[in-house]
């Protein structure tokens, strides 16, 4: 925990950055003062074949990212990584922006516990030695 997903409109082709993007909102994460362990972020990105946005009559675009996290961290933490995040998301869009009408958005979804969530994670162990 956490994942990342990133939801994006097929008409951004190449020029959306799709790999850096992951790789920016993972460093983001990552430097969050030892919040989220490295070994257990996971993103991904869905490429949208079927999407309408606004009328229809334009060739709008969208990127939502949702961050989903197991419960338990303060709230103040986790305005302060939504925030870090979304500055990241509009200062890699920032040049697609100006060219393109470009919708983005992230959410912050928390499981609530009491079972809603289960996870096995053998990948922490590789960065437990460098700490």
């Amino acid at each position: 925990m956490p994942h990342l997903i990133v939801e994006y409109t097929r008409n951004l082709g190449e020029s959306a950055r799709i790999g850096a993007l992951l790789d920016t909102l993972c460093s983001t994460l990552a430097m969050q003062h030892g919040t989220f362990p490295v070994g257990g972020i996971r993103a991904r990105a869905m490429c949208l074949d079927t999407y309408r946005i606004a009328d229809g009559s334009a060739d709008d675009a969208f990127v939502h990212v949702t961050l989903a996290v197991a419960a338990g961290r303060p709230g103040d933490v986790l305005g302060d990584t939504v925030n870090a995040l979304f500055d990241a998301m509009i200062a890699h869009f920032a040049a697609l922006y100006r060219r393109r009408y470009l919708a983005l958005s992230l959410e912050l979804r928390e499981f609530s516990g009491a079972g809603t969530y289960r996870s096995l994670n053998n990948i922490h162990q590789r960065f437990s030695s460098l700490q």
